[in-house]
């Protein structure tokens, strides 16, 4: 038995599958949430946003309630309560509501420029929160798939033009967003990733109660089947099963870098966008896509690459 107590030595052989995983599960989670832009699109097409924002988070606390009875999880520590109440005003809260109101104003490409920014806010968060030191070239990286995917996405919606509300909407998600994904990983490293945002969709499901009956008290939601449908993948993927993946993948991190996976974000939801919604596809969503993965491959590679 001492010549297997060595695992010392198999430790450093499973590092790198390790942090494979956490690109892998990163990318689960990427591809999930790149169909929320375009499905809060139908939507609001027939359902109120704040009914949107906030029912879509009552859903998913359900699910939340009885996954952590069935599985018997005990209550986080009083400490944690805090840290999740960020995780629920970012993500559960902030980042729905805020979205759904802006994408009743501007098509889901434009919307896109929200994820095309989300990675540069995350890893800054990631960074300031943890202390994380990446490469300074993964930073070079960083900016220039931030700026080419919002460029995409941009040029995508018509062009830049002059400031909407809609835009500062936007920019308001990008914010919470940011401080949800920070924080929620690194609570999942403690608590479990989808554990995370199971207390976070509890903490905060008393409050989107009430706004979700205000919502239908105020206006009825009157949606076809396909905007139903719509509403039913945000409440059970976008809300609650993507950030199994998304959470687990940036607990295993780097943060930083994990967080970059984002970048492809953008074209999925664009691509997305065009089969679902008939939204314009040219030759420079090919150039555009091309562009941004290169920069997400090239921000993951450097992510296996320990800073000096």
């Amino acid at each position: 038995m001492r010549e297997h107590s060595s695992a010392t030595v198999l430790n450093g052989t499973v590092i790198l599958p390790r942090r494979a995983a956490g690109i892998w599960w990163g990318l689960l989670g990427i591809a999930a949430f790149s169909f929320t832009v375009p499905f809060t699109r139908v939507a609001v097409a027939g359902i109120p946003p704040l009914f949107i924002g906030s029912g879509r988070a009552v859903v998913a606390a359900v699910l939340a309630a009885a996954a952590l009875a069935l599985t018997r999880q005990r209550l986080p520590q009083p400490r944690t309560w805090p840290r999740l109440a960020l995780v629920a005003g970012g993500v559960v809260a902030g980042f729905p509501l805020l979205t759904s109101y802006a994408l009743t104003a501007v098509p889901a490409a434009h919307g896109a420029v929200v994820i095309a920014l989300l990675p540069a806010a995350t890893a800054t968060v990631a960074i300031l929160r943890t202390g994380e030191r990446p490469p300074a070239v993964f930073w070079a990286v960083m900016v220039l798939g931030s700026l080419t995917a919002a460029s995409f996405a941009f040029l995508q919606s018509g062009g830049v033009g002059q400031l909407h509300w809609a835009d500062l909407l936007l920019l308001g998600a990008v914010a919470c967003a940011a401080v949800g994904y920070a924080e929620g990983g690194l609570l999942a490293r403690e608590l479990g990733a989808w554990q995370t945002i199971a207390w976070a969709l509890l903490l905060a499901a008393p409050a989107m109660l009430v706004l979700a009956v205000a919502s239908v008290l105020n206006q009825p939601p009157s949606a076809t089947p396909a905007q139903w449908a719509a509403f039913a993948y945000l409440a059970v993927v976008s809300m609650f099963l993507g950030f199994f993946a998304w959470y687990r993948g940036l607990a295993i991190g780097p943060m930083a870098q994990v967080s970059q996976i984002q970048l492809v974000q953008p074209v999925l939801s664009i691509g997305w966008a065009a089969l679902l919604l008939g939204e314009a596809l040219t030759w420079t969503t090919v150039i555009g896509a091309f562009a941004v993965i290169l920069c997400a491959a090239a921000a993951v590679r450097l992510r296996l690459t320990p800073a000096s």
